[in-house]
């Protein structure tokens, strides 16, 4: 019978092991460091420096470029009390929140509808899903633009093809009428980014394991109560995700509303948004304190949207939490 002794152990081994674990871990911190430095100073450099220096020109007092003393918070009592600022700042934000509003409505139904079509298509699945991105890879400025010629009343092929079939009377002054122009915004904004939550609707469809869908199907649930009580919950990380950066985009909107109606918001500023009051405010104002109340503007509009995508995050994860 053959007897098993215990090694023993060396202490100068085992010390030169501990200290070898140890100067790893001093060596990979340095390493890891040097990854994550390029990024930290592109962040740093590109959006937390002009964030600060934006936050500090607030309050001060401008002349031209020229920095003048303190002013404290007048001007952002400027910005909220005075004209034209009052008033345009509340109709541009009440358009940057039907943006939203549109926007969300839009890609979280029928994005996430093509997603769970195209995620039930094996062989044209990825055809689709390339068709439907394509213009979200496209300039936001080249889509205002290419839109702008299509819905022209003199040469647009869209009111040329609604003459052509008889449909007259819905040839219409698109972007000329205060009533339509800022819903043509609404929706061109949205058909651009629809690709993107069907990408990350794909990708959530496709993480979700058959074997749960396939039980509940032989315990004798519909298609539409699968999705109902199995799909649409797990997906509600997903629904966090997409509702906060759409809402993000929607607050920064400016490129489309720019290229479809220009700077002023026209027709009698019915397609303003808050980007655009800012680079009024910042550019063409004439104000001779123009960076004072366009860093107020930046500032306001930052902390809001930083405020509403907090709640917006912390909702979606209570309700995840209620869920899993």
């Amino acid at each position: 019978m053959a007897l098993t002794l215990p090694l023993r152990r060396d202490p100068a081994t085992s010390g030169a092991a501990k200290r070898r674990t140890r100067a790893g871990i001093a060596l990979s911190t340095p390493t890891a460091a040097l990854f994550v430095l390029p990024a930290a100073v592109l962040f740093a450099v590109l959006i937390l420096y002009p964030m600060l220096a934006a936050l500090s020109y607030s309050f001060f007092d401008w002349q031209g470029t020229k920095q003048g003393g303190f002013a404290g918070v007048a001007n952002y009592i400027t910005l909220l009390t005075k004209e034209p600022y009052a008033s345009e700042l509340w109709n541009a934000f009440g358009h940057n929140l039907l943006l939203f509003a549109g926007a969300l409505v839009f890609q979280n139904s029928l994005g996430l509808g093509i997603a769970t079509l195209l995620h039930r298509r094996k062989r044209t699945k990825r055809f689709f899903q390339t068709i439907f991105a394509l213009p979200y890879l496209v300039s936001p400025m080249v889509i205002g633009y290419l839109w702008s010629l299509m819905l022209s009343p003199l040469f647009g092929p869209v009111n040329a093809i609604l003459r052509g079939v008889g449909l007259e009377s819905l040839a219409l002054p698109w972007l000329g009428d205060p009533q339509l122009a800022i819903w043509v915004i609404v929706l061109v904004s949205a058909w651009q980014w629809l690709g993107f939550p069907i990408l990350l609707y794909g990708a959530a469809l496709g993480g979700i394991p058959e074997e749960i869908e396939e039980a509940a199907s032989l315990d004798g649930a519909t298609a539409a109560k699968r999705f109902r009580y199995i799909t649409l919950p797990m997906l509600t990380p997903t629904i966090g995700i997409i509702t906060v950066l759409t809402f993000i985009g929607s607050m920064e909107a400016m490129a489309i509303p720019f290229a479809l109606a220009g700077s002023n918001g026209a027709p009698a500023g019915s397609t303003d948004v808050m980007m655009l009051l800012f680079y009024r405010t910042a550019f063409e104002s004439g104000n001779p304190n123009s960076i004072g109340v366009s860093s107020a503007l930046a500032t306001v509009l930052f902390i809001f949207i930083m405020v509403i995508s907090v709640v917006i995050t912390s909702t979606m994860r209570r309700a995840e939490r209620k869920l899993f």
